[in-house]
């Protein structure tokens, strides 16, 4: 699938700020054998004074940027075409929760993309004993069974509430609320597998706006998404799974950055050098390219 990306973060300040620093997390990447940037741009009003990219830890697009001179709001503007064409689930070769306890003590690795980054608490991704015990009852057969079980019984226990959560909302709270968004869904799976002693991570992104003719519309597609990698064992890999509409990560989602839960790819984080608070707005346009024919 080929896509047209259009997304404006706007921020607006009770007081005009003196100055300013940020770091941006919005520009997807190429990915190999899934995502292909074909062009992208990001762009700021006002106009940064210093602004740098560069890539983070988990290889996810940072833009950091400065300001100096007062302003009263902020628009980042993000434009891009991607074309993503993920591989259809093939024969389940993940192991049972047992050999990939196994499996993982083999893994010598600490690259970005190793399992053990992603099997330890963090931040909004804590452990907790009742999201284990929930996780628990999706025990059964392979990894990513367990995995899929457990994403599809978060879709159908828990209920999309845009007004119950904020972006600080830990799992637990979430999960003792048994309502929230894509972000709080994401984080209870992850802390419900974490706690199986199964590694997962916090993948950051978009969904496709207008559905295929005859689908319904996802859950999640107004604003930027969240979904879960699950890693199932040395011959299956890293695998993605979306609790919000209880199903595999498919076409349908663009992915931005990954990381152990959301502080680590929010799309934007930073300091404010004023007073009073912010309001901030967020829209989503991904929009799928009709190629002519030749």
């Amino acid at each position: 699938m080929l896509y047209d990306i259009r997304l404006l973060l706007h921020y607006d300040y009770a007081a005009a700020a003196g100055g300013g620093r940020h770091q941006v997390r919005v520009l997807p990447p190429t990915i190999g054998g899934v995502q292909r940037v074909i062009a992208a741009s990001l762009s700021f009003e006002p106009a940064p004074n210093e602004r740098s990219d560069f890539t983070d830890f988990f290889r996810n697009n940072v833009t950091s940027i400065a300001f100096r001179d007062a302003h009263e709001a902020l628009d980042i503007r993000m434009s891009a075409r991607v074309s993503v064409s993920r591989p259809e689930p093939g024969l389940d070769v993940s192991p049972d929760i047992g050999r990939l306890r196994r499996e993982l003590a083999a893994v010598r690795s600490l690259a970005p993309a190793s399992p053990h980054h992603f099997l330890v608490a963090s931040g909004h991704a804590g452990m907790d004993a009742a999201i284990t015990t929930y996780a628990q009852d999706s025990i059964g057969g392979s990894t990513a069974g367990t995995a899929m079980s457990l994403c599809q019984r978060i879709h159908h226990d828990f209920t999309y509430d845009g007004e119950a959560t904020t972006v600080r909302t830990l799992a637990s709270d979430a999960f003792r609320l048994k309502r929230g968004v894509c972000q709080d869904f994401s984080h209870i799976m992850i802390a419900g597998l974490r706690g199986l002693g199964i590694p997962a991570g916090y993948v950051s992104g978009f969904l496709r706006t207008i559905p295929p003719k005859g689908k319904p519309r996802l859950e999640g597609a107004d604003a930027m998404h969240a979904w879960v990698k699950v890693w199932c064992g040395r011959d299956a890999g890293w695998q993605e799974f979306d609790p919000t509409n209880g199903m595999r990560a498919s076409n349908d989602h663009i992915t931005v950055g990954y990381g152990r839960d959301y502080s680590d790819v929010a799309p934007i984080v930073g300091v404010l050098k004023t007073t009073g608070g912010q309001v901030g707005e967020q829209a989503v346009d991904v929009i799928p390219v009709m190629l002519e024919k030749v």
